[in-house]
């Protein structure tokens, strides 16, 4: 079981006259995850933000709402659970959603657009591959090989395509490079966000993570890759939410009312395995 606390801190320059945020950060609900206890609230130091309605969109993701009156120049999301984790080798079994994996073929921006490299290399890494599984697995491969993880090349406004030129990158750019390939190959792919306890080695991995999810086909659906770490996520990974890229994924999505100048975020993730 992974028990998981993260707080993520934003700060104003000048007040806001209040905040309206909308979180996607509640664990997905599938075969391979049992939600033991799981919270998520807003606090100020003037007190707790105002929680507002949920509902699940069409992609099976848990969203939340919530509004902190102001004025105000500092906001807290603080989450902190427990979730039970089992190995399904990628597989997202049991998870139900209502958008057809079809939707994921389209052009979904500069994030994931393909260009003349990246479709050469999911051509290459297709040769020889048989069934949209294997062609998965070789696309996986070929991300990995192409950028080297690497913290502080790339920035979150970076797309696949410059990820690949640069040869370096992090999970984010992983992502979205494997979800670019995957639609050269004319497979369905989404960005995913999470948390991961440790690498296979059993080195400490900045817990916030993102990886890919392929879909394979109407027997065993999505199934998740991650080339930052060449492997398929198993009981090490805890899903939150997905979406078109890191943009459409994000966790957090919230707006400032009022001139609040100068913004900055403060991020702490801890994640631990615990006896269940």
């Amino acid at each position: 079981m992974l028990k998981v606390s993260h707080v993520t801190t934003y700060r104003y320059e000048f007040a806001a006259r209040g905040m309206i945020q909308s979180l996607r950060m509640f664990p997905s609900v599938y075969d391979g995850q049992i939600v033991r206890d799981w919270s998520v609230r807003v606090e100020t130091p003037e007190g707790p933000g105002i929680r507002g309605g949920s509902y699940r969109d069409g992609a099976g993701d848990k969203v939340e709402s919530w509004s902190v009156r102001g004025p105000v120049s500092e906001v807290s999301v603080i989450v902190e659970g427990a979730v039970e984790t089992k190995d399904l080798a990628g597989v997202l079994s049991g998870y139900r959603e209502i958008v057809p994996p079809a939707v994921y073929l389209r052009d979904t921006g500069a994030f994931t657009r393909a260009d003349a490299r990246i479709t050469e290399l999911a051509q290459e890494a297709m040769q020889g591959r048989n069934g949209a599984l294997d062609i998965a697995h070789g696309l996986s491969e070929a991300c990995s090989k192409a950028i080297d993880y690497r913290a502080g090349v790339t920035q979150a406004s970076t797309t696949a395509a410059e990820a690949v030129a640069l040869g370096g990158g992090v999970c984010q750019d992983h992502a979205h490079t494997i979800i670019a390939m995957a639609r050269v190959a004319g497979l369905p792919a989404r960005y995913v966000s999470g948390y991961l306890h440790a690498s296979e080695d059993g080195n400490l991995h900045e817990a916030a993570h993102a990886w890919g999810e392929i879909y394979i086909d109407a027997q065993l659906g999505w199934v998740g890759f991650d080339p930052a770490n060449n492997c398929c996520p198993d009981d090490r990974y805890i899903r939150l939410g997905s979406g078109y890229d890191a943009q459409d994924a994000a966790p957090v999505k919230g707006l400032a009312l009022g001139a609040i100048g100068r913004e900055t975020m403060d991020v702490t993730v801890a994640l631990d395995a615990v006896q269940q």
